[in-house]
């Protein structure tokens, strides 16, 4: 669709040029507005122009409260009146938990709200607002804002996040985030390459952690994988999507030699990488370390080796596993 956004939010610094910077990243159209122009003034342009140009969607963005006044509240029934929007969406914080339900109570009193949209739902509100809010209002949950980056924005679905919010994860969720996410290209050209022994380097290590990096980093899969948070502390501990940044900065701080044969990488060129990357000499260890562990397990793929543990040359029942992925299990 041809889209429009403008911001009527000329009471917070800087919202009109954050909002003109989003709509430059998703690739839609901006309307300028200024801090001196009224709200309502925007939003009769605004409308004229999205008209005259034949655009299909106008998104106005309104000015949001904390608290709720008489004063911004008159403002928002006249944006409205001005404008019969077909969606009245509210978006709420959902780490402002019993406040949001009451304000959100307030908006639905003064318009007539389509839908809420909750943010922040990635931290450690779990969703009680998203019940307290559905209670009260009686308007659906539409968006979730898992993330700060614009493709943090998921449709919501109330059994997935029932799971989440019980701990037993979210399997279908995470199936359509590594099919949205995960470079296609890039996956297969790393199955040829190992599939030719050409082994596993530095730099498809790299592609790796691009990739998590791009579908919300390891703590936001954990929370999809069913039994995750029973996992030890233990593991749990070293699972810092923090460290993947310092990670990618090491690798960036080698060289293409020493990316392809981490082997020649001591004790100087240990000292280089932790100097060029900002990191200490152990962090590259530990780095190093990881690596070799990743390796290993590529190796055994490569050989069809993973189906043997350790200890003894015993196999797993893969029959078994297979059959308690089916979707039925699931349900």
């Amino acid at each position: 669709k041809k889209v429009l956004v403008v911001s009527a939010d000329v009471y917070r610094p800087a919202a009109i040029k954050q909002l003109e910077t989003l709509a430059q990243g998703v690739g839609i159209d901006f309307f300028a507005s200024n801090l001196h122009q009224k709200p309502i003034d925007i939003v009769n342009l605004a409308l004229e122009t999205a008209k005259l140009k034949f655009y299909d969607v106008l998104i106005v963005d309104t000015a949001g409260r904390l608290h709720v006044d008489e004063t911004m509240m008159d403002e928002i029934k006249q944006l409205h009146s001005a404008i019969n929007p077909v969606e009245t969406l509210f978006v709420v914080d959902a780490m402002t938990g019993q406040d949001a339900a009451n304000i959100a109570k307030s908006f639905n009193d003064a318009l007539p709200l389509t839908g809420v949209i909750l943010t922040k739902v990635d931290g450690d509100a779990r969703g009680g607002a998203a019940l307290s809010i559905r209670h009260i209002t009686g308007k659906p949950i539409k968006f979730l804002g898992v993330g700060e980056k614009s493709e943090a924005l998921e449709a919501f679905h109330p059994d997935r996040v029932a799971s989440r919010i019980l701990g037993m994860g979210d399997v279908l969720s995470l199936i359509e985030h590594i099919e949205d996410k995960v470079d296609r290209t890039q996956a297969e050209k790393m199955a040829v390459k190992l599939k030719k022994g050409r082994g596993f380097d530095l730099t498809d290590f790299l592609e790796q952690l691009k990739q998590m990096e791009k579908m919300g980093g390891m703590t936001s899969l954990l929370n999809k994988i069913p039994g995750a948070n029973s996992l030890p502390s233990n593991i749990k501990v070293p699972i810092d999507d923090k460290m993947t940044q310092g990670m990618k900065a090491m690798i960036n701080s080698m060289t293409h030699k020493e990316r392809t044969k981490p082997e020649i990488i001591k004790g100087s060129r240990k000292r280089r990488i932790a100097s060029g990357s900002g990191m200490q000499v152990q962090d590259v260890n530990r780095l190093l370390k990881q690596f070799d562990d990743m390796q290993r397990m590529m190796k055994k793929m490569q050989k069809g080796g993973l189906a043997k543990n350790d200890a003894g040359n015993e196999r797993y029942d893969t029959t078994r596993l297979s059959r308690s992925l089916t979707p039925s299990k699931i349900n």
